[in-house]
């Protein structure tokens, strides 16, 4: 199974010259190796077919198919629309239930935070998944920076809102901008929750987060916000974008679940991004497959609820 696997990590397992030219290196976050004796698994791309569940998902399709409400409503015209965002300069602002409050500007933070390589399978609530290679650093290392109290129990996080550059606030269509996620603490600082600031080797395209973005493997897609410009730590749990919008769609856990359906469709299975009509749908796993890392976090917690 994809990113789940014992074996040593080797630079040949990660990354296809053909594909991208990369120099990250084996993932050590947290301790992690101590606490949970598991590395990221080779998903090579080379010249496997899409129907390969767990090939790496060529570039050109992650690039070109988004969802990015903020731009459009429609996946394909995102790229475009996306590059009137501005991501230069850029900061983000760390507040609440924190010791250490402030702007930290983005440069500063990619220089104290190296980043490494993490191949994860994203899956998108509406049923298709990609495998995407992403260039980031642990989440828990930013927020142990600003030094949580002992009040925080929750993580809010804030995307950017450019009204001149994303048609859809200037509309004030659908959700309440600026666009809104939230996890436990817990979640925030799992080793397996990162902060990405690239994808395939190279700095993140604007649709797909630039410059920064939260990646948490485990949940669905919509839960890893984009262009994050605030991190706000609290004592309650945040209303998030979706779960404002449409609460008995999309709660603020958000896990992959097979064995709980959307209300308005399956989630048993997924379309491999790129894949056609003919090729068969691969089965959903607890948790997108990362049950073995993340499953205590919700050992009392009932998993037939979508929420």
């Amino acid at each position: 199974m994809l990113i789940k696997t014992r074996q040593a990590f080797r630079d040949h397992d990660v990354t296809d010259p053909a594909i991208f030219q990369s120099r990250r290196v084996l993932l050590k976050a947290m301790g992690l190796a101590a606490a949970a004796p598991w590395t990221l698994a080779a998903a090579t791309q080379t010249r496997q077919s899409i129907a390969d569940a767990n090939a790496v998902t060529p570039a050109r399709l992650v690039e070109q198919y988004n969802n990015y409400y903020e731009l459009a409503f429609d996946k394909e015209s995102v790229a475009q629309l996306a590059r009137h965002i501005a991501v230069e300069p850029w900061q983000i602002e760390i507040a609440g239930e924190v010791e250490k409050p402030g702007l930290y500007r983005l440069e500063d933070i990619l220089r104290d935070h190296p980043r490494q390589e993490r191949i994860y399978r994203l899956r998108c609530v509406e049923g298709w998944s990609a495998v995407i290679p992403w260039l980031g650093f642990p989440l828990a290392d930013l927020l142990k920076r600003a030094q949580p109290l002992s009040a925080a129990r929750f993580v809010k996080f804030t995307s950017a809102a450019q009204p001149e550059a994303m048609p859809k606030l200037r509309a004030g269509a659908m959700l309440d901008w600026p666009y809104v996620e939230g996890l436990r603490l817990d979640e925030a600082l799992h080793p397996l929750t990162i902060l990405a600031s690239g994808m395939y080797g190279r700095d993140l395209p604007k649709q797909n987060g630039a410059p920064l973005r939260l990646v948490v493997p485990w949940k669905y897609g919509f839960k890893s916000i984009k262009a994050i410009v605030k991190i706000e730590l609290t004592r309650r749990a945040p209303l998030t974008s979706w779960s404002r919008y449409a609460p008995s769609e999309y709660g603020f856990y958000a896990n992959v679940n097979p064995a709980v359906a959307h209300p308005r469709w399956t989630q048993t299975s997924e379309r491999v991004l790129g894949s056609d009509f003919f090729t068969p749908r691969r089965k959903t796993e607890l948790f997108n497959g990362y049950a073995d890392q993340v499953g205590q976090l919700y050992s009392q917690m009932d998993l037939n609820h979508f929420f």
